[in-house]
């Protein structure tokens, strides 16, 4: 059986690293006023943050149901399944649209799979997945492989701006002010899909040094883990960050990746991350 691997915008894998393991992405879009524009396609990160310094934040949009059909389809011609991997249920309708699409397309045998998460970390099951693709695996068995990452994987991330989360109606404009006066630096992670307060703490160097210490705590068992460093237009920050955790952690490979356009419409500028799964 063959089965093909996709994957949408926000698993913000690298052109050269889908091209290599024949992932298919379908795009989120951001929109300013009345112009759209599909992430990882027609605007790219660096663009982004330069756009948003002279304009009001975008809003996001899925990408449509039809444009599913129109990708499940295409693929039906080469392929015998698709696995449909997606940024969580809770904070997007994209999975739905791939779970809408594939009761709808004929000839393929589409499994949608919500990472319940976003950014790299969904993509640490794209890449797991494309791997096990490419050596024949069944579907099934690359869906009980992701099952099993789901357990050890965690992620944990930074907003530098609180009027970003108030914005998008994550925290009260009260919230925003006090927290603005405080220097709090609300550490958030995804819980039961949806994007929740884990701590607040006051300082960008603390927020950064308590996630490092999560990461520690699942480190010290000794097996080996992947973790990826995500920040948003922070790039010399988040290379810094990584030299000093490798030094600290040998049994953790590391890697760099960003928050898009579409996640950083909700984020902002400065906002980092980490997230981890047990290899």
């Amino acid at each position: 059986m063959k089965t093909a691997v996709v994957t949408d915008s926000t698993a913000y894998i690298p052109k050269e690293v889908r091209d290599k393991l024949n992932i298919h992405m379908i795009p989120l879009s951001v929109i300013f006023g009345n112009e759209t524009y599909k992430e990882e396609i027609e605007i790219q990160a660096e663009e982004f943050y330069e756009e948003v310094k002279t304009k009001e934040l975008p809003t996001t949009s899925q990408p449509s149901t039809g444009e599913f059909v129109t990708l499940f389809e295409n693929l039906a011609k080469d392929y015998d399944a698709v696995i449909s991997i997606h940024l969580s249920s809770g904070i997007s309708g994209t999975y739905q649209g791939a779970v809408t699409a594939g009761e709808m397309v004929e000839g393929i045998e589409v499994y949608p799979f919500d990472s319940e998460i976003s950014c790299m970390v969904q993509g640490f099951y794209v890449l797991e997945a494309a791997e096990m693709a490419q050596a024949g695996k069944a579907p099934e068995e690359i869906l009980v492989r992701l099952d099993e990452m789901k357990k050890s994987v965690r992620a944990y991330f930074m907003v530098d701006d609180l009027a970003h989360l108030q914005r998008g109606g994550r925290l009260s404009s009260a919230q925003a002010i006090i927290g603005s006066l405080l220097q709090v630096k609300p550490l958030l992670h995804f819980e039961n899909k949806k994007i929740v307060p884990f701590e607040k703490i006051r300082t960008r160097k603390k927020a950064m040094k308590r996630i490092v210490d999560l990461l520690e705590e699942d480190a010290k068992s000794g097996e080996a883990y992947q973790a990826v460093i995500i920040h948003a237009n922070q790039k010399a920050e988040a290379e810094e960050w990584k030299a000093e955790l490798e030094a600290k952690l040998p049994n953790v490979e590391f890697s760099v990746s960003y928050f898009g356009a579409v996640i950083g419409s909700h984020l902002g500028e400065g906002s980092m991350g980490l997230g981890w799964v047990k290899k």
